[in-house]
């Protein structure tokens, strides 16, 4: 069995990467499934989404020490939730930082860098993504979900082929978004 667990903020797409992770492994004829923890604001509330594959009888939610991979959209989000992650797990983290509103609002510093230094501290496999580039070669700000998605596929510690995902984008993305989808999915990979 294999347990992923996404964080972020809402707006940055975890759940849809949730979900094109949990179809392509259905596409590969496996049994998945997902449930999602969403905090009080939609947009800029903590998002997280739990993605279980490979076992019927195990609960949706990913209990604290049994995450395979860790994916964070911001590393703020990677920190508060390293404690899902299983001590020999991976941790796909990007690099843009979404500072709270509380930390703004009250002047605390708020440093990615010291964060991803935090993480790597605590775990031995850690893959950073440069989500800026990523974007800015894409063309969009929103393709980070799915350029993180290349990033785990390609690692193979989900055990999802490419394949799978390029079909479920091709099903759930609208045709003019896909181009610049698939980009982001190689761009990913490469980063792994």
């Amino acid at each position: 069995m294999k347990s992923l667990l996404l964080c972020g903020v809402g707006g940055q797409g975890t759940v849809l990467a949730s979900r094109i992770l949990a179809q392509a492994a259905m596409e590969d004829g496996r049994f998945a499934r997902t449930a999602e923890t969403i905090g009080m604001a939609q947009r800029g509330g903590c998002v997280v989404s739990h993605v279980r594959i490979d076992s019927k009888e195990c609960a949706s939610l990913i209990p604290y020490g049994k995450a395979d991979i860790l994916i964070a959209f911001e590393p703020g989000e990677a920190v508060r939730n390293l404690p899902f992650l299983k001590p020999d797990g991976i941790v796909i983290v990007c690099d843009n930082p979404i500072c709270p509103v509380t930390a703004s609002l009250a002047g605390i510093e708020y440093d990615s860098e010291k964060m991803i230094d935090y993480i790597k501290s605590k775990v031995e496999k850690v893959i950073v993504v440069d989500g800026d580039r990523i974007c800015e070669q894409c063309g969009s700000p929103k393709v980070v979900n799915v350029a993180l998605v290349g990033t785990i596929i390609k690692t193979g510690a989900a055990d999802i082929s490419v394949d799978a995902v390029k079909k479920v984008l091709k099903d759930k993305l609208k045709p003019e978004f896909l181009d610049m989808n698939m980009k982001a999915l190689a761009l990913g990979m490469e980063c792994a």
